[in-house]
């Protein structure tokens, strides 16, 4: 989760940005929209949240990955970890 004030203020506008494509995609939906414009819609929601998604684990790296680790436990826990978000984003 990005913490700083400024990085959270970012990843607030781009849920916001996310959320007006996704009515926009509803509304093109109940008015019966031509098949074209629906996938563009889409796929540019799916590339917005991709974008959210590396931002955040961008952030999250930092974080954990800013300091040192206190203990090799504390190091180990920490790959698993990224290695586990890691998987789930590539899915």
């Amino acid at each position: 989760m990005p913490h700083s004030p400024e990085e959270k203020k970012k990843v607030l506008a781009r849920v916001k940005r996310i959320r007006g494509q996704c009515d926009a995609l509803e509304r093109a939906l109940e008015a019966g929209a031509d098949c074209n414009p629906v996938l563009q819609q889409i796929a540019a929601i799916r590339g917005a949240v991709n974008g959210l998604m590396s931002e955040v684990m961008e952030a999250h790296l930092r974080e954990e990955f800013g300091q040192p680790a206190q203990s090799d436990a504390q190091r180990a826990t920490r790959v698993a970890e990224m290695s586990s978000l890691i998987r789930s984003y590539l899915k």
